[in-house]
């Protein structure tokens, strides 16, 4: 007998060789109908896998992350099937599962592949779900793997053999496919009663741009056609969102070929915005205690070797900058840590000076593959809202519980109400990606912790997010369209300290090294603006939109007034412009809108002579006649952040 221990304590006695299903149907015939997967001892496993030992036990279903997961990878294997039916010969690369749905990279050699080619595909999919057939594991010798894709013609499937190690890899089979997989899977094919095929793109295999361009196809299945039709409808609703789309409506930012892939420019509206941003968050910095700095754009390359960047940065980033001097080279900077412990050299420190909160928006680049590029959300150069506070070990868990109370505030200024904060650990299987000694690493872990816990945030641990110098507490957060995005970050840092021999004087008269905290409550200035535009849609809030008001005349005899006007507001720090152009006021009052102004100012020849102004807001339409002192004291209040 073996004894499984469930998420709220309880413990059950089972025989071994039990399984997650079977221990499903012991609780309720319902919840095993439900079983995708399971959690045993912290692993996914299979809901039909034998557990032979006492072990920890969570059941996944469709409502939980990695039960979508689950799902969606085994759908990456069914739509596998469904090409290797209609594309006899076909090549696989991989398909793993993503957050909306799954992709496969496909060599279909000769063959021409589009969209066109989606329906035939997900109809194959259906008719192959509904088999029902079993995901069936088994282990196999690197020989015997090595031999069955020897023997197909797979040259991908080899390749990533190549790397595995003898003992550890299993094959995954439903129906006529056999895959090379870790797993999990779902338990049958059944369970997929909805799909969609949504988009194909390039993808060079293994993400090397000097080895052949595989076809990806993006897909998404459900459990419901309800939920498929819930799904495609969110879709649209983005699509509406886009912020690249709104941003070229809006006029906020462009690109341009000639200037860069991946370069955002920004426009007058798109710089009033985001500097807007940019004096928020200083004003809130500077009542922390923060000290505006600036830093170069470039950096020699002994700097980042000593910060550890060039070696796990180096290859993304940009070339290096030959000069005159023969084996000088700078780095257009990836980051802008190594320059903020360089300034915190340039004097002695005492442990009376700490903390030091160094705070600047750097601009940073990296050279991020072209298929990667996305508007303003993936892109080479890009603004951080950085700081870095040097600071005594007694000082960590304080300084780091004050940042919390920076993002949030930043958080709720902005109306993003739902978010998760994510302890983001080093991965313990592999201690190679990082740098720093355990015992660091422990106090550093150690502090995120015990500070989220006692800020009362919702948490969630993930092993292997962490940063390669030290943990982090990532804010993920859901818009509008339930979407998660990572915005803002904190992190300990032990490391660079060490590495850049920092030090202070402590009360004992001997020389300590000071600890890091790296922090960003926006992340990139361009990244948060692509996602507050799709949030909101382009309606900001008050405080922050370009064009506060717009004053519309009804025809040129009331410009004058309409002058005096806009003058008055803008004096009150209220901005705004005047429509002037020669058009009736119903397309005025149009344009306006499809610009997503917040207000209108109608004037006529009652509001000229009565000193009023006729308002109308975006989306909700006339909200009636007041005085100009009025309409001025509304959008101060409004404004109020």
């Amino acid at each position: 007998m073996i004894n499984i221990t469930l998420p709220d304590g309880s413990v059950r006695a089972y025989e071994s060789g039990t399984t997650a299903h079977q221990i499903a149907l012991s609780i309720s015939e319902g919840l095993a109908r439900n079983v995708l997967a399971a959690v045993v001892n912290g692993e996914i496993w299979d809901a039909a896998r034998a557990i032979e030992n006492d072990a920890t036990l969570r059941l996944l279903t469709w409502n939980d992350n990695e039960g979508k997961s689950t799902f969606w990878h085994s759908s990456a294997h069914l739509m596998a099937e469904a090409l290797e039916a209609l594309y006899p010969g076909v090549k696989l690369g991989i398909g793993p599962a993503i957050e909306t749905g799954f992709y496969y990279d496909v060599d279909f050699g000769d063959r021409e592949f589009s969209s066109d080619n989606f329906k035939e595909i997900e109809d194959k999919i259906l008719e192959l779900a509904r088999n029902k057939a079993d995901y069936q594991r088994r282990a196999i010798s690197k020989a015997d793997a090595e031999k069955y894709f020897t023997d197909k013609g797979d040259e991908y499937k080899l390749d990533l053999i190549k790397d595995l190690t003898d003992g550890s890899i299993t094959f995954y089979t439903q129906g006529n496919f056999t895959d090379l997989c870790r797993g999990p899977h779902i338990p049958n094919t059944g369970f997929v009663k909805a799909v969609k095929l949504m988009n194909v793109a390039g993808a060079y295999w293994r993400g090397d741009e000097t080895r052949k361009q595989l076809t990806r196809i993006y897909g998404v299945t459900f459990p419901k056609q309800s939920e498929l039709s819930e799904y495609l409808e969110m879709v649209e609703e983005a699509k509406k969102r886009d912020h690249r789309k709104l941003g070229k409506e809006l006029e906020l930012f462009a690109f341009s070929e000639k200037v860069g892939m991946g370069l955002p420019m920004w426009l007058p509206k798109g710089t009033a915005l985001r500097e807007k941003l940019v004096s928020f968050l200083q004003k809130a910095q500077q009542k922390m205690g923060y000290e505006q700095v600036v830093t170069p754009h470039i950096g020699h390359k002994n700097l980042y070797v000593t910060s550890g960047h060039y070696d796990k940065y180096g290859s993304d980033s940009f070339q290096p900058i030959k000069t005159p001097q023969e084996g000088e080279e700078f780095f257009l900077k990836p980051m802008n840590c190594p320059h903020h412990c360089e300034l915190y050299k340039t004097k002695p420190r005492s442990y009376k000076d700490l903390p030091v909160r160094f705070a600047e928006f750097g601009t940073v680049y990296r050279y991020e593959q072209s298929g990667e590029l996305h508007g303003l959300t993936r892109v080479r150069g890009f603004t951080q809202d950085d700081a870095h506070l040097f600071c005594r070990p007694d000082q960590v868990k304080e300084e780091f519980k004050k940042v919390i109370d920076l993002v949030l505030y930043v958080l709720g200024a902005l109306e993003f109400q739902d978010y998760t904060a994510q302890i983001s650990l080093r991965d313990p299987n592999n201690k190679s990606k990082y740098i720093g000694s355990d015992a660091n690493w422990a106090l550093a872990e150690a502090a995120i912790i015990e500070a989220a816990d006692e800020k009362g945030l919702t948490t969630v641990v993930e092993y292997g997010e962490a940063a390669f110098y030290g943990p982090k507490l990532d804010f993920m957060v859901r818009d509008a369209l339930g979407r998660k995005w990572q915005l803002g970050t904190i992190q300990v840092d032990y490391n660079l300290p060490e590495r850049f021999e920092l030090e202070y004087t402590g009360s004992d008269n001997a020389k300590h090294r000071p600890v890091m905290i790296h922090r960003a409550p926006f992340g990139s200035l361009e990244r948060f603006i692509a996602l507050l535009i799709e949030h909101c849609a382009g309606n900001f809030p008050l405080w922050l939109t370009p064009e506060q008001f717009i004053v519309l005349p009804i025809s040129e005899k009331y410009e004058e007034y309409a002058k005096k006007l806009l003058e008055s507001l803008n004096n009150s720090d209220i901005r705004g412009l005047i429509d002037m152009r020669d058009e009736k006021i119903g397309r005025k009052i149009r344009d306006a809108e499809m610009k997503k102004i917040p207000y209108m100012l109608i004037i006529g020849e009652k509001e000229m002579s009565e000193g009023m102004v006729s308002v109308r807001k975006h989306g909700e339409g006339d909200l009636g006649s007041m005085s100009v002192q009025e309409f001025e004291n509304q959008l101060i209040n409004e404004t109020k952040i």
